[in-house]
């Protein structure tokens, strides 16, 4: 008999394999033992998730610096934990626009002035891509953070540039399961949902200071200085960005209809503008 996971070569009686350590199967699959199998993963005390998880809140510089220092098998790994995180964000916000399509609609209920339908439609739509993307944009955009957090502890040599790049992924995908549990608490209540979509970006920035506080060991005053310094940086490159997105949206075509709405208000008002001067 061989290990299926190796194939290395094993005895009856061993109930794992002794080259890769993987545990013998002998039965076939069932209802019971998948569900089993989903409570040792998930559910149980002692798993690596839920304690990946809690660490994650309580000592982040171990669960991350042990990753980085060559131990991967105290905590999940970087890659599983964000796998995990898109899944249970992906399967959140499928949920929402399934059951609560109007949900992640701020464009009225904090507009300060009054929006036209066709530019508050094209708010929607823009709102709903970011959120049905935004673990892919925010996946593309952790080798800039790193960048940016790399540049920001420049004159200490204690993690390089690839290992901002794990820092980064573990504070995001954290940082995404926490939201989405918070989301589903309050999804059934419109209004503190909608008030927690406002606070979550601060809420975000509080936690990252955190992180990076516990992994280099600052002090307060020391890490709202590398706070300070990050957004120094991060406006300037948030301004370009911005710059960039509104050309390429106006390269595809994005605003077209709005425009055309526009100028399609502007005649009809000056066409009764006109027609007022001209009765009176």
């Amino acid at each position: 008999m061989n290990c299926k996971n190796c194939n290395h070569q094993l005895s009856e009686t061993d109930n794992y394999c002794l080259d890769c350590g993987a545990k013998v199967i002998r039965n076939r699959l069932t209802m019971r033992s998948l569900i089993a199998h989903f409570s040792e993963q998930f559910l149980s005390y002692d798993n690596k998730f839920l304690t990946t998880f809690i660490a994650m809140f309580t000592k982040p510089q171990d669960v991350i610096g042990s990753y980085i220092g060559g131990t991967r098998k105290k905590y999940v790994n970087v890659i599983s934990y964000f796998a995990i995180a898109v899944t249970i964000s992906g399967a959140f916000f499928f949920f929402v626009f399934k059951f609560f399509p109007d949900a992640m609609d701020t464009s009225q209920t904090f507009a300060v002035v009054e929006q036209t339908p066709e530019a508050i439609e094209k708010a929607r739509e823009m709102n709903r891509n970011i959120f049905e993307y935004q673990a892919l944009i925010f996946f593309l955009s952790i080798p800039i953070l790193a960048f940016m957090s790399r540049l920001v502890f420049l004159r200490n040599k204690k993690y390089n540039y690839v290992e901002h790049v794990v820092l980064n992924l573990y504070a995001y995908a954290h940082l995404s399961i926490s939201v989405v549990i918070l989301y589903m608490l309050t999804i059934w209540f419109q209004s503190v949902f909608q008030a927690l979509l406002l606070i979550v970006i601060p809420l975000q920035i509080i936690y990252y200071a955190y992180v990076l506080k516990r992994l280099y060991s600052l002090s307060l005053v020391q890490i709202i200085l590398k706070t300070l310094l990050f957004f120094a940086i991060l406006i300037p490159m948030m301004i370009i960005v911005l710059v960039v997105l509104v050309a390429f949206l106006f390269a595809i075509g994005f605003y077209d209809d709005l425009i055309e709405a526009q100028k399609a208000q502007k005649a009809v008002s000056y066409i009764i503008s006109s027609a007022m001067n001209w009765t009176s």
